[in-house]
């Protein structure tokens, strides 16, 4: 069992549905809807899997100085990883400030300073690899992005690639389904319906 799967499926912080299909900020029509903001109204599922998403960092990214939200939705999971791990945190601004210093990054990090990025959902990837190359033109070395859920699209890997940065995810679609399915919540063919959606972008 995946219990990342298992609680995301609890809170129902992901909504699976074949008839009734959800429409993304994009405009694309999909199957599935990840809304992982809920983990942090339930404390003690949020506090398993800030405790795990801490755990898979330390072991993947020993070298880590500090960890790095993106806005908005990364932003209280690297809080708490942070704090796990006692580390500096930070955030990079979804549009740089238009006073003031006109930052884009807020915290201190700096230069060269090893630092993971936290992300609580991958589907192309784009969003998380702008912060990326933001932290990069800023000359901070970004081992790799941390996400809690990748629906584990091939324009996600395919730009993480091109991008030359590693990324690791506590759950993958392909895992979520098989939870799903054991529990009931869709059948075999509804998996197999959700998978060619998302084999097909």
């Amino acid at each position: 069992m995946n219990k990342v799967a298992s609680e995301l499926l609890k809170i129902k912080a992901v909504f699976l549905n074949t008839d009734k299909l959800f429409t993304w900020a994009s405009g694309i029509k999909s199957p599935i809807y990840t809304d992982n903001r809920l983990i942090i109204s339930y404390p003690k599922i949020r506090d398993f899997i800030e405790l795990s998403l801490a755990r898979l960092i330390s072991k993947h990214y020993p070298s880590v100085k500090a960890i790095v939200g993106t806005a908005t939705a990364g932003i209280p999971h690297a809080a708490y990883v942070s704090q796990i791990l006692n580390k500096p945190m930070a955030y990079v601004r979804s549009k740089t400030k238009d006073h003031g210093r006109a930052k884009a990054i807020e915290g201190e990090i700096k230069r060269n300073t090893p630092v993971v990025v936290i992300e609580d959902l991958l589907s192309t990837g784009n969003s998380c690899l702008e912060v990326v190359n933001i932290l990069r033109t800023n000359k901070i070395k970004v081992l790799g992005v941390a996400s809690i859920f990748t629906y584990q699209m091939k324009k996600c890997i395919s730009n993480f690639k091109k991008a030359k940065c590693e990324y690791i995810s506590l759950c993958t679609l392909d895992e979520l389904l098989i939870e799903a399915v054991q529990q009931k919540y869709i059948n075999s063919k509804q998996a197999q319906e959700i998978l060619k959606f998302r084999n097909s972008l």
